[in-house]
């Protein structure tokens, strides 16, 4: 069964989305809807869902901008609005589908053939996911493994300088300059590094021990291996003593 949520400003088209669905009831089911674009957010970012069924014009945030928000978006996205010049963009988005309102059941039908298509290649992807990540946990202790953005990213804990926090993404900057944009909070990355070769110096700032070329106490910030400067939180600072 298909779990849904469907977010739209206007009531009358949720209901009329939710009323063309309960058609299909043996294949889709709508556990959640939305008129505010906020609280869809943290509903989403919390919860397992199947696919969302989203509505591109509202008064405080438009589809894409909260696509761009949010930071689970491991679903189908389906794209349904009154106006069809925001088909491209639908797609560069990457829904999989785009409904014209008001909507048609013959289309809803294909799109729902769409979802089902896509869920069935994600739960193979996830069980690959999964292997690949017990694997990676049993007998590769070095090595670290980065879900984001579809893609699973191994990387040398070795190799890794610091990581810069960026709000909802981190940067991982390697020892070779190479620097790694993806879609976690420093948190979540911070827990995958290992705890005694890494430590949180800063609340934007995760840094590689190994790789410390100075510590300048009276200036309360330590060089690393590249020369770049990164500063010594002073609620942290008695810790990080202690690391060292």
């Amino acid at each position: 069964m298909i779990k849904a949520v469907i977010i739209d400003d206007e009531p009358k088209a949720i209901q009329s989305l939710t009323w063309e669905l309960s058609g299909f009831s043996d294949e889709i089911e709508v556990i959640k809807t939305f008129t505010s674009p906020e609280e869809a957010i943290d509903y989403i970012d919390n919860n397992f869902l199947d696919c969302l069924f989203l509505d591109i014009q509202m008064p405080t945030m438009d589809g894409f901008q909260l696509l761009g928000k949010l930071t689970n978006k491991d679903f189908a996205v389906v794209i349904t609005t009154a106006y069809n010049e925001f088909a491209i963009k639908a797609l560069k988005n990457e829904a999989i589908d785009y409904l014209l309102k008001p909507i048609d059941s013959d289309d809803l039908e294909e799109t729902i053939k769409k979802v089902k298509k896509y869920t069935s290649k994600l739960v193979n992807s996830n069980k690959i996911e999964e292997v690949l990540l017990n694997f990676n946990a049993r007998f590769d202790q070095k090595r670290i493994t980065i879900n984001t953005d579809g893609k699973l990213i191994f990387l040398d804990a070795e190799e890794i300088e610091y990581v810069e926090s960026d709000g909802n993404y981190s940067t991982i900057v390697m020892d070779n300059a190479q620097k790694i944009v993806i879609t976690k909070k420093l948190k979540e990355v911070n827990d995958l590094l290992p705890e005694n070769q890494f430590f949180r110096i800063h609340n934007s700032y995760v840094i590689n021990l190994k790789k410390i070329k100075e510590f300048l106490k009276s200036e309360g910030y330590v060089v690393m291996a590249s020369n770049f400067k990164i500063p010594v939180s002073r609620q942290r600072k008695s810790d990080f003593l202690e690391k060292l």
